[in-house]
This record gives structure tokens, C-alpha cells and sequence, in this order.
């Protein structure tokens, strides 16, 4: 069974109605993005930071994934797909995706100020009250800017076993999810889905923009990835 790849981003859950910070203002629902998602933010305002993640993870108890999700849910018949998502959702898993990797953190998870490895699953609102054993503060299990990708390396090595690699919904701005398409082997086909496609330099791979959001993308894509089987 070939390695299908893909790397998503905010765009597939836009279409959800997840908003995405990188529309036209660069605001992230009325924040400025460093306010919000940066150590010097939380340091700064932890009530804030954590009265906006507890917004967006009430959100994603009403939203549900679109048809983008359900394909590449889908593909898994056929394909042994792996996803790579820039996103903190969890729409690809309730779609029915079994192998995703976020990439940026998870809305439905903290983690200890101190102890990055005490993580919780999380559904409720997080306050200053909610401590680790330790007596630490928790935080929403998110990497902010400035901070490390710890799951980096494994969306390289995925990258590099690629038969078939997406990337659907992504301005191709953030650094180093946006260079994770180049560890792919020459050979390798690349998708890049996205109604305003960014430019792509540099890639050795057969390469095939397809400007279109990621249900109409996928619903198009889905057909030809038949073949390819």
C-alpha cells in the first residue's frame, strides 16, 4: 500500500468555520497574533491567553469537518495515509482519520508550564486555578511562536518515506512546516490545494497546484489518486 502524505493547514477548517489569523488584517479573532500565541504574551496576560484558547476549544464542540476531511478520511481504504497538520483542531480525527500528527499542539490537550511531558486531555475551560501535581500552572498544549516544533522530526522522516505527498490549505508561510514538502523524494508526486496558492521555489518533485478549496480540491484529486494506487 503506497504512503500518501499531507500537510494541512488552515484553510481545510476554514471551511468548517475555524477562522484562520492569516486572513486579511493578520488578526486572529480581534488579537494581535503575539498577544495570544507567544511566551511573552502568556507572560504577559495568562488570563487572556487562556480566556482565547478556551473560546476556540468551546468552538470545536458545534463545528464538524467538511468533505476535505472526509476524502482524505476516506483514502485510507486505499492508501496508508499519514496527516501532518499545522492545524490545533481536531477535525481530521473526527472525520475518522487514524494517523495525524499535529504539528502546532492540540486545542483538547494541556500541558504544565514546567514539565512539558505532563500533558492532560482537555475539553473544559483551563484557569489559573488547574495546576500540575507539582503545584505548576497549566497552559494550553500549544507551540506557540518562538518555541520549538517537537514533532518536527517525525513529519520529516514521514516526508521523506512519501509515495504521494498533499499539502491542502496552507499559505506555505510558517517556518519549518513550510519546508516540510522539500524532504520528499524527487520523484514524488506533490498536490498543493489552496484557492490562493502560494509560490513554490525550489522543488525538485512533479509538482501540480490545483487552486481550489480543500473539498472541491479533494473531491477532484480523489479521482485521479485512484490510479495511482
Amino acid at each position: 500500500m503506497k504512503k500518501l502524505v499531507v500537510l494541512s493547514g488552515a484553510g481545510i477548517s476554514a471551511e468548517s468555520g475555524i477562522k484562520t489569523f492569516r486572513d486579511a488584517d493578520g488578526l486572529w479573532e480581534g488579537h494581535d497574533i503575539m498577544e495570544v500565541a507567544s511566551p511573552l504574551g502568556w507572560n504577559n496576560n495568562p488570563e487572556l491567553v487562556l480566556d482565547f484558547y478556551n473560546k476556540r476549544r468551546r468552538q470545536l464542540h458545534e463545528v464538524q469537518p467538511n468533505q476535505g476531511h472526509s476524502i482524505l478520511a476516506e483514502l485510507e481504504n486505499h492508501f496508508d495515509v499519514h496527516i501532518i497538520t499545522q492545524n490545533v483542531d481536531n477535525l481530521h480525527e473526527k472525520a475518522g482519520s487514524t494517523k495525524v500528527l499535529h504539528l502546532h499542539g492540540e486545542l483538547l490537550k494541556v500541558r504544565s508550564t514546567k514539565d512539558e511531558n505532563y500533558i492532560l486531555d482537555w475539553n473544559d475551560d483551563l484557569t489559573t486555578a488547574h495546576k500540575d501535581p507539582n503545584g505548576n500552572q497549566m497552559r494550553p498544549h500549544i507551540v506557540w511562536f518562538g518555541e520549538d516544533v517537537p514533532a518536527i522530526e517525525v513529519a520529516i522522516e514521514l516526508a521523506e518515506q512519501a509515495d504521494i505527498f498533499i499539502v491542502i490549505g496552507t499559505s506555505l508561510q510558517v517556518y519549518p512546516a513550510a519546508g516540510i514538502m522539500h524532504y520528499t523524494k524527487p520523484e514524488t508526486p506533490v498536490y498543493y490545494i489552496d484557492p490562493k496558492p502560494a509560490s513554490v521555489v525550489q522543488l525538485a518533485n512533479p509538482l501540480e497546484i490545483i487552486p481550489l478549496s480543500g473539498s472541491e480540491g479533494m473531491k477532484m484529486l480523489k479521482e485521479r489518486l485512484q490510479l495511482l494506487k
